[in-house]
């Protein structure tokens, strides 16, 4: 049985750092605070007062784009302006009935967990268009776009076919510029892994720029491989698919859960950015239950045959006691991240600048979406964050976007999620918990 004593320690533990310490390209990282039961800090979901909204930046305003989502995750902007939305959640839970007493009461915590924070309700599993037809900055048309899917997330469009990845399979639809609805069988490209038990089921995607390759963001089966390493073949991992015939290999590895990514070049000046190949960067929600501090979940540039450590070390070469038996050949491999965002803080949208027309200090670097903690006290993320970049690499602490996702007293009215930029300069941000699509502009 837990103990009073190990109940008490999970109630009262909390960070003893302020989050800006688990930050930038060297954060502090003090020794884990494990406790038998998980820290668990649940911001309850209750979604927005009529009328309230984020609260923007100074120079920047926010208004809903669009309202009365379902579970709104993940965002794709097509050339001719319309806004693909995947409306998603998990799939549906298998048995755990191989795994021991301890993980399954976890498990059953957790769905509690999630379900309080606003992730237990179905999946819509569709993709819903919206077009603002009269330019107001308000979407006027929104139509189904893509129905009968399977807890689908990531999209991309590469000559004529739109993408899109389920939580077990990648598949593509032909597209035609001004489609409102496509009603043709999906083809699949490859199948992604999946299964009864689907830890971090969301599934990324990002085209190259010539169109050859699709990116995807594979997240782990559990926390840290405590399923053993046969459940987590081909997971915690960036693959590398040919859009052409679907061969893929694993571009890189140890990620615990990678899911927003996007393109950056390593410099900016012009004529290096005609020279020089972009560089893929990826935003990762590292492990959980090492106390409030730790780990800062974290952005970073994803190298080819890159090891990021999962899981048995943790930013970088910091092991983790828990792993058992350990690595150390493959630690000492292990690749730094680039910038820390905060301990728990879930990172999941990210977004280049580039197109963006918000003012000073945002128009150089990247978009992060903070969907916000649950194993931290006190809470962190919930709020749209600004990493300014120079010369391709992130220079300078964060700067918020937009902030005020949670009531005084601790509720969530909403948790940002994906986030794009739209192609009149304006940053769309998704709100599964407020139903809602946020768009912020340069005040006039």
């Amino acid at each position: 049985m837990v103990s009073g004593c190990a109940l008490l320690s999970a109630c009262l533990e909390s960070a003893r750092l302020p989050l800006a310490a688990g930050t930038g390209p060297h954060p502090e990282l003090p020794a884990p605070q494990r406790t038998l039961i998980p820290t668990v800090n649940i911001a309850p979901a209750v979604g927005w007062p009529i009328g309230a909204t984020p609260t923007a930046a100074q120079g920047t305003r926010v208004v809903a784009f669009a309202q009365g989502l379902s579970h709104p995750r993940w965002l794709l902007l097509l050339p001719n302006g319309d806004l693909l939305v995947a409306e998603s959640n998990a799939p549906a839970k298998g048995t755990q009935n191989s795994a021991g007493l301890l993980e399954r009461i976890k498990g059953w915590v957790m769905a509690k967990v999630m379900q309080r924070a606003g992730a237990g309700v179905p999946s819509a599993d569709r993709i819903t268009l919206l077009r603002d037809t009269d330019g107001n900055g308000t979407a006027d048309l929104r139509t189904p776009f893509l129905t009968g899917l399977h807890s689908p997330f990531g999209m991309a469009l590469v000559d004529g076919r739109l993408l899109v990845a389920n939580t077990d399979e990648v598949l593509w639809f032909p597209y035609a510029s001004g489609d409102t609805r496509i009603v043709a069988p999906g083809t699949r490209l490859v199948a992604l892994p999946g299964g009864a038990i689907n830890h971090h089921w969301t599934r990324s995607l990002l085209a190259s720029a010539d169109g050859r390759h699709l990116y995807v963001g594979v997240g782990s089966n559990s926390n840290v491989a405590e399923r053993g390493m046969e459940a987590e073949l081909g997971r915690a991992s960036v693959w590398q698919v040919d859009i052409a015939t679907g061969d893929h290999r694993l571009f890189a590895t140890g990620l615990r859960n990678p899911v927003g990514m996007a393109w950056a070049h390593p410099s900016a000046s012009a004529t290096a950015v005609s020279e020089a190949p972009p560089v893929l960067w990826a935003v990762l929600n590292e492990r959980d239950e090492l106390g409030s501090d730790l780990v800062p979940d974290y952005l970073t540039s994803v190298r080819a045959d890159g090891f990021y450590g999962w899981p048995y070390s943790y930013y970088g070469q910091h092991v983790d006691a828990r792993v058992k038996p350990g690595d150390p050949a493959r630690v000492a491999t292990a690749r730094l991240p680039d910038f820390a965002l905060g301990a728990h803080v879930a990172p999941l949208g990210l977004a280049s600048s580039t197109g963006s027309t918000l003012p000073v200090p945002f128009t150089q670097g990247m978009f992060v979406g903070l969907h916000g903690s649950w194993n931290r006290r006190p809470q962190s993320g919930y709020q749209v964050v600004f990493v300014p970049f120079r010369d391709g690499r992130p220079a300078g602490p964060m700067v918020e976007l937009l902030g005020g996702f949670l009531s005084p007293e601790g509720e969530a009215w909403g948790r940002p999620v994906g986030v794009a930029v739209d192609t009149r300069g304006g940053v769309l941000v998704a709100d599964d918990v407020g139903n809602t699509i946020w768009r912020v502009t340069a005040t006039p």
